[in-house]
């Protein structure tokens, strides 16, 4: 149903009928032969680059051979004409046939129109989220956590064998903090004066319900432990207490994922996951026992000026080798991931996506070279980076929550807005763009706010049915019938509509072979523009209104074009993690 891919497949026939050889005789390189939507859309419906990639190879002139090949192109019985332009490009105009016939198939698919076997069933793992557990979640992760699940829904919808993962990474130092924390709010439920959260102790209103649960659990027993073993006990409580909360915040913006791993896992039996992929990596010949320069700038944690066990990353890509065991044999943050990633690589993933903060830029080239010391090539890693989102409202900048205690929470941002309005904006710019969001145009109703206007052309489509039931009475509508129809639609409106649906297919295999989910919307946005301006044209000229009570078949026509719209928006918006509401309130 790709008609991009299926006219590439008609031109490389063409062009294979030219016999076309280069110096050598030797027939050319056709993979570059592409066919793709016209920059101008008044030049035609597709348009193919073959002339321009194969004259230097075949030692012709380019405008020569897009001549022959639009020649050969107009004996396609679906191309009404094929005209050459500027330096050699080959413009295609198709049959109105064509694009009923489309319709009709379109229908046929439903909601699976634009499905992709491209992936063809790669073990793919999307890794995102992964905050701390140390707190609820904030508007930082929420730009992560869309983009992460859009994704990794667009990648499944396109032919891969997707697995969403969040790792919690409930070691470190950074727990410890977070069970003394929660440890002083257990005093607190006892009834203890604890003052002020003391610095460096995390000092949100959410480890308030903690302590309760710590009070009700254990009474004052954790004050007569000693301090390693209530702190232990603690740390398991708060852990569970806030990747519950996290879940439920994540849940309120339909982000739900397959897998939760636990960074603890790799650190159990004495680190035997982590000693095992650093062994991994030394018969590899990639583990070296030196030390490392002082670095420029600011010194990472894990840089000593004492010999210690180092992977050698600066031979697979990184800027600097990295350590990962200490001189006093602890094991640094980063021989965690090392342990992570082979984990990852043994579960048999052969496509590793990490969709990471803009903070985490450092990090890329360091998991790019493990990726490939771990697995070579067997094994591709792309990081994603998010940029920061910054919140306003009515061009205000918007202030910090009281209940976090320094930051704006998830929470607060979608109990405001509501969930879609967060789904779709988060995805309205590239991920490593800035993005301002505005509590104010993000739910007015207005052409301006996209979220709304691609909702408000579902909810459209359907009131078009009802209006439709109402004066043809008809209950209900076959699609069989509708696509049957589908050869009555012959104004120029109805047949560019056709042509914007007919984008979608090769929109889900680039924005998934991209990794580019914010494509998604822009399509949406611009499908959804189509519609209202051709429902526009109807309001102006009765003659175009989708409901003709005196011709029943064009309105059957007319409504299965409007379901085609319907499903693709269905499909898109369920694949952004959106609604697509029958009617608007």
């Amino acid at each position: 149903m790709n008609i991009f891919a299926d006219f590439t497949a008609r031109v490389t026939k063409a062009v294979e009928a030219l016999d076309l050889k280069d110096k050598d005789g030797v027939s050319p390189d056709l993979s570059r032969i592409a066919v793709e939507p016209p920059r101008d859309a008044s030049h035609g419906d597709l348009a193919t680059n073959a002339a321009m990639v194969l004259a230097k190879p075949t030692g012709q002139n380019p405008r020569a051979l897009a001549e022959k090949l639009a020649q050969a192109l107009r004996d396609d019985s679906d191309v009404a004409a094929a005209e050459v332009a500027g330096p050699g490009f080959v413009n295609l105009r198709l049959k109105d046939g064509f694009w009923q016939a489309h319709l009709q198939a379109l229908l046929g698919e439903g909601r699976n129109y634009g499905r992709s076997t491209i992936g063809a069933g790669r073990k793919t793992n999307v890794e995102y989220v992964s905050a701390n557990p140390t707190g609820p979640m904030h508007v930082g992760h929420c730009r992560g956590a869309v983009v992460g699940d859009a994704l990794a829904n667009l990648m499944a919808f396109a032919g891969y064998d997707v697995t969403k993962e969040y790792v919690i990474n409930d070691a470190g130092a950074q727990i410890d903090v977070l069970g003394r924390s929660a440890l002083l709010r257990y005093r607190e439920a006892l009834g203890d004066d604890i003052g002020e959260i003391p610095a460096g102790l995390y000092p949100g209103d959410y480890l308030v319900p903690v302590g309760h649960a710590l009070a009700k659990e254990f009474g004052r027993s954790l004050l007569q432990m000693p301090d390693d073993e209530a702190l232990a006990i603690v740390k398991d409580r708060t852990i569970d207490a806030m990747m519950a909360m996290i879940r439920e915040d994540l849940a309120l913006i339909n982000v739900h994922h397959d897998v939760f791993f636990s960074e603890r896992t790799l650190h159990a039996d004495g680190a035997r996951k982590i000693r095992s992929a650093i062994n991994d990596l030394t018969l590899k010949g990639h583990i070296y026992k030196g030390k490392l320069p002082p670095p420029k700038g600011e010194k990472p944690d894990d840089w000593e000026d004492r010999e210690q066990t180092l992977f050698r990353s600066t031979a697979v890509g990184d800027d600097m080798d990295r350590a990962l065991v200490k001189s006093d044999g602890a094991f640094t943050y980063f021989a965690a991931d090392v342990a992570y990633l082979k984990d990852k690589v043994d579960r048999g993933f052969v496509d590793l996506i990490y969709v990471l903060g803009a903070d985490h830029g450092g990090y890329v080239k360091r998991l790019e070279a493990l990726a490939r010391a771990v697995a070579g090539d067997d094994v591709k890693l792309t990081v994603l980076l998010c940029n920061l989102v910054k919140l306003f409202r009515d061009g205000e900048p918007v202030r910090m929550s009281k209940r976090s205690g320094d930051f704006v929470t998830l929470r607060e941002v979608v109990e405001e807005v509501g969930r879609d309005p967060v789904r779709f904006m988060m995805l309205y710019r590239k991920s490593d763009a800035p993005l301002d969001f505005d509590f104010a145009k993000v739910t007015e109703q207005s052409k301006d706010n996209p979220v709304f206007y691609v909702q408000y052309a579902s909810a459209r489509c359907h009131s078009v049915f009802r209006q439709a039931s109402e004066q043809l009475g008809e209950a209900n509508f076959d699609r069989n019938s509708l696509a049957a129809a589908a050869a009555s639609l012959t104004d120029e409106g109805e047949i560019g509509l056709i042509r914007k649906l007919a984008e979608y297919p090769r929109l889900i295999e680039s924005a998934a072979l991209a990794l580019e989910p914010h494509r998604l919307a822009f399509y949406l946005y611009d499908l959804a523009s189509s519609f209202h301006g051709h429902w526009n044209r109807g309001t102006d000229n009765p003659d175009l209104r989708f409901v003709k009570v005196n011709d029943r078949q064009l309105t059957h026509a007319r409504l299965g074009l409007v379901q085609a719209v319907s499903d693709v928006l269905t499909s898109g918006l369920t694949l952004i993690g959106a609604a697509a509401p029958t009617e608007m309130r």
